[in-house]
């Protein structure tokens, strides 16, 4: 159970909690703890989130507590995840989702063992010798019960938790269906002379027909969907461990004038904390004593590194890069900026609606509508025919009204598509968490892209070269990067790249100086080189007349200028800069093409976001955005009407992901926004974008089609079967029938589905 907050606006009496819900089989399940909490006394407001298994509760503590609220939810028939020793819940859930899985798979695997023979004997109708013969349909029985009794229990029980709350569900049409087939074929292997008349009769010493492979088949497929979908919730807590795990666990201290080596969780507010190159800060703090370039890139996105020196701020979890310093910590334990991003986190997952799943919404009005015309058709007949087969006529009819009604067809329509939908988004190098992903992501209108590392490439490249008169290019790149190969900065070895990359030879420096805050001195061969900026030029009296108007140019288009002195003249500028990805340009106009509108996110000024958004042809920047602040931006954009998706790659994008309509995470950014994202792009390539939407549109078509097609027979088949065709031409539809047009209905549901194999979407295309 999360720990509880203070509500620090509205109301300042309350206190909001988060629950870890287990046991929830569909939508409807969320809806019922939700209406069952929002009933207790005290509680201002609750909503369940059936994605992300959690239900946020904002409640009065002088009138209610978390305790009463956890026994509300255990009253409804669902259960609360227990919070290890450190509060957190997701070992819990995880032991929760894995005792799941291991459940259904075992329910599954007698399901599918015991229902193969069934639908083997079903399947045969009497052509295979071996089956024809008089106890077949008790063999069935012996081969059926244990499906029905130990593999499909749970959805019985579901439904009687429904009928309970005066709620329907999937769980209520697998069971009526289900049932009324598996006890039909019971009383019709029992006492087979009680169906033999009237005009569903059959020649003295045939076999009635049974429909046992009808119970048996759906509980096997129903329980393999519900046995994946086990699997994948195994793994929503993945993002909240990978971005803890960011944080070392031992941290560097003095005290007492004595250095230390402690658990990070035991650092202290004050404590003098020591860094060395190459480590992880483990506490927010500020610098005492030393300098150094801290990659700051898992809270900013930015692929430059800070200069830090004293006075300056640094966070737990980035990297130190070239320097020793020391830092005394300010923030610790659930203060700092990385618990903070944690935070965020999970108050993104938690916060998203939940998807209420199109079947589950239907089969609401659909079953209890089914049940009412099954009982209707089952007194009509008992009234109207003849007093010798009316029982008889009213309980088959009433039969084929159910069986025809079976949830087969329903229950396959969704998940067929997003099976076959989600593959072929592997497929392409698409990756798709859920059903629900693709549901939503069809409805997009908006794309927010972040800069560093989704447009561009998240790395510092040469892009300029500017020389003096009488120098070429690759002489002022020569000597720079011989002396800049003696430099740890990440412009330095952008320089060094670039004259690698043209085959440049260079030479060692004869001296070498790195200036705090300003550049590089050095002497290569016979030559005295200045490279900084500005600051350093005008300390030694260098003069950049000639070369400032560039310099304001260059960093204009966002890029960071270096002026170069030889020997105490001007001899040009080496501008440096993360460049944008090949194929993003055009990557964005196809997104435009499908009509969706464009935004770039960024933590740059702002300056140097539209200089970037001019280069790729984007309108709308959305430029000086801090981490903590990115998700906020996409909940504005929420509340104005729009359905967004955001795009990005660094821990710094896992909250807005998370909160985002659609997260989608560039394949070769971090672990952690793959793991807050609902789709991942495996090559880090932009047309994955519009790929996906188009994929999503095409799964959705799927499904609404399947579900025409799981329908259509119900709208045609349900009347014939209630007999509205017999006064008129004397036609009934018997069990038989009904089974062959639900079967029907299946096969077209599933046929449908695989056309989405076929599904190809090029870049530009």
């Amino acid at each position: 159970m999360k720990a509880m907050q203070k509500r620090s606006k509205n109301d300042e009496a309350c206190e909001r909690v988060d629950l870890p819900i287990t046991g929830m089989t569909c939508a409807a399940c969320a809806s019922r703890i939700e209406r069952t909490l929002n009933r207790q006394p005290g509680v201002k407001a609750a909503s369940v989130n059936f994605a992300t298994e959690r239900a946020t509760v904002t409640f009065d503590p002088a009138a209610i507590d978390a305790q009463k609220l956890i026994g509300s939810v255990r009253d409804a028939g669902y259960d609360v995840a227990a919070e290890t020793e450190d509060g957190s819940v997701e070992e819990s859930l995880e032991a929760a989702h894995a005792a799941e899985y291991a459940e259904l798979k075992r329910k599954f695997i007698v399901a599918a063992v015991f229902s193969l023979p069934v639908l083997v004997i079903a399947m045969s109708h009497g052509t295979i010798e071996i089956l024809d013969f008089r106890g077949v349909n008790w063999l069935q029985f012996v081969l059926t019960t244990p499906v029905v009794f130990y593999s499909g229990i749970q959805f019985y029980r579901g439904a009687w938790a429904a009928f309970r709350h005066r709620a329907a569900d999937m769980n209520t049409l697998i069971a009526v269906g289900t049932g009324a087939a598996y006890i039909y074929s019971v009383f019709a292997t029992a006492f087979p002379t009680f169906f033999v008349n009237g005009e569903h009769a059959a020649h003295v010493g045939e076999m009635v027909p049974v429909y046992y492979e009808a119970a048996s088949v759906i509980i096997a497929l129903i329980l393999l969907g519900s046995m994946l979908e086990a699997r994948a919730k195994g793994r929503t807590g993945d993002a909240i461990k990978k971005l803890i795990g960011l944080q070392p666990k031992i941290a560097r201290v003095v005290r007492d004038g004595a250095e230390l080596e402690i658990a990070t969780g035991d650092v202290i507010l004050g404590d003098i904390v020591i860094v060395r190159p190459g480590e992880k800060i483990p506490v927010d703090g500020i610098v005492t004593e030393g300098t150094s370039a801290v990659d700051e890139s898992m809270l900013t996105g930015e692929s430059m590194p800070v200069e830090k020196r004293t006075g300056d701020e640094v966070f737990g979890a980035t990297m130190n890069k070239t320097g020793a310093f020391r830092f005394s910590a300010t923030k610790v334990g659930r203060d700092t900026a990385l618990q903070q991003i944690v935070k965020l986190v999970r108050d993104a997952q938690g916060s998203k609606p939940p998807i209420a799943r199109l079947a589950d919404k239907i089969s609401g009005v659909f079953t209890p509508v089914v049940i009412s015309i099954a009982v209707a058709t089952f007194v009509i007949w008992f009234i109207a025919a003849p007093p010798e087969v009316r029982f008889t006529m009213a309980l088959v009819n009433f039969v084929s009204v159910l069986i025809i009604a079976c949830p087969c067809a329903l229950g396959l329509a969704t998940p067929t598509a997003i099976m076959v939908g989600t593959g072929k988004g592997a497929e392409l190098g698409i990756l798709i968490k859920g059903g629900d992903s693709l549901e939503t992501a069809h409805k997009l209108d908006t794309i927010v892209l972040d800069k560093t590392g989704t447009i561009t490439k998240g790395e510092p490249s040469l892009t300029d070269i500017v020389v003096a008169d009488g120098l070429s290019d690759n002489e002022l790149l020569r000597t720079a990067a011989s002396a800049e190969k003696l430099s740890e900065h990440p412009l330095a070895a952008a320089i060094v790249t670039a004259a690698l990359d043209r085959g440049i030879e260079l030479i060692a420096p004869g001296r070498f100086l790195a200036i705090e805050g300003r550049g590089i001195e050095a002497r290569v061969g016979d030559d005295e080189l200045l490279l900084g900026n500005l600051r350093l030029m005008k300390e030694r009296n260098i003069d950049t007349g000639g070369f400032a108007e560039t310099a304001v140019s260059l960093a204009g288009e966002g890029k960071t200028a270096m002026y170069a002195a030889i020997n105490g003249r001007p001899a040009g500028i080496l501008a440096v800069a993360d460049t944008v990805k090949p194929g993003s340009k055009e990557a964005i106009a196809e997104l435009k093409r499908l009509g969706l509108e464009v935004a770039m996110m960024t933590g740059d000024n702002r300056a140097t976001a539209e200089a970037m958004a001019r280069q790729v042809g984007i309108t709308t920047v959305l430029a000086e955005v801090l981490p903590a602040e990115k998700a906020g931006e996409i909940e504005r954009l929420q509340r104005e009407g729009r359905s967004v998706a955001m795009v990005g790659d660094g821990i710094n994008d896992a909250p807005a992901l998370a909160r985002a309509d659609v997260g989608i995470a560039i394949g070769t950014g971090t672990d952690v926004a793959i793991e807050a994202s609902d789709i991942t792009l495996i090559r880090g390539d932009l047309h994955g974008v519009a790929r996906a939407i188009a994929l999503s549109k095409a799964t959705i078509r799927t499904v609404k089609q399947n579900l025409f097609w799981a329908f259509i027979y119900n709208v045609i088949g349900i009347p014939i079967a209630a007999g509205v065709l017999y006064p008129l031409f004397g036609l009934l539809l018997s069990p038989v029938i009904a089974s062959a047009a639900m079967s029907l209905s299946s096969v077209s549901v599933v046929t449908n589905s695989l056309r989405l194999r076929n599904f190809d979407r090029r870049p530009g295309a």
